[in-house]
């Protein structure tokens, strides 16, 4: 068991490193300067679960007891911006690495909303909070619609592996199967969303000739 946990805090860690690059290179395209480069690293890589621990009560929040994730946050950060030209050109080695944070922080989302005793629905919202927040509060301050919203199966994958943890729990797997289970059930759905540009039904409207206006206006 504690095998497991060792296992399991290094892909935390590992996710948070991940989700640390996307946020700070979306503050380096954002043209932030190098405060604000940090912050949207640490308020992805910690965000999501900052926000989960305070819905169930795990306080102090994990990233502020634990220093660990706010270094990680803090120096990938800093070495995002000094290597900028590097990093903003791989988008797609960070679309992949992305992928595979999603699918770790989903699962750690529904086992620890499990550890504390949340019913299934609870637990299925923590893993999609663990796994979207940090990037939906990364957009909210770079004034753009979250990219979880609009983006090809992103939370739906987050939900879908989340419900693939609620069944694992009902088998006899022990802790380390189900989470690695998870995290690649979230991994390959969102790379086969990314490949075939797979993405939820959006609403069709015709807006008449004045409400667009009304609209222009407004933006």
């Amino acid at each position: 068991m504690l095998m497991e946990h060792t296992v399991i805090y290094a892909f935390d860690l590992f996710g948070t490193f991940i989700f640390a690059i996307t946020g700070a290179v979306k503050g380096v395209r954002c043209k932030l300067d190098i405060l604000g480069v940090v912050v949207f690293a640490c308020t992805v890589g910690c965000g999501g679960g900052m926000f989960r621990d305070m819905l169930i009560g795990a306080t102090p929040v994990a990233a502020l007891s634990n220093s660990s994730y706010i270094l990680i946050c803090v120096g990938t950060g800093l070495a995002v911006f000094f290597l900028a030209p590097k990093f903003v050109g791989r988008w797609r080695v960070i679309l992949f690495s992305d992928a595979l944070g999603l699918g770790v922080f989903t699962a750690i989302g529904v086992a620890k909303g499990a550890l504390y005793g949340m019913g299934p629905i609870g637990q299925l919202l923590c893993g999609v909070f663990t796994a979207v927040g940090g990037g939906m509060v990364r957009d909210i301050m770079s004034r753009s619609v979250p990219s979880v919203l609009t983006s090809d199966f992103y939370a739906t994958a987050s939900l879908i592996g989340g419900i693939v943890y609620l069944l694992l729990e009902k088998s006899s797997l022990t802790l380390l199967p189900k989470f690695l289970i998870t995290t690649l059930v979230v991994f390959v759905i969102r790379l086969v969303a990314i490949k075939f540009r797979i993405q939820l039904p959006v609403a069709r409207t015709a807006l008449p000739v004045e409400d667009h206006l009304t609209m222009q206006r407004i933006d």
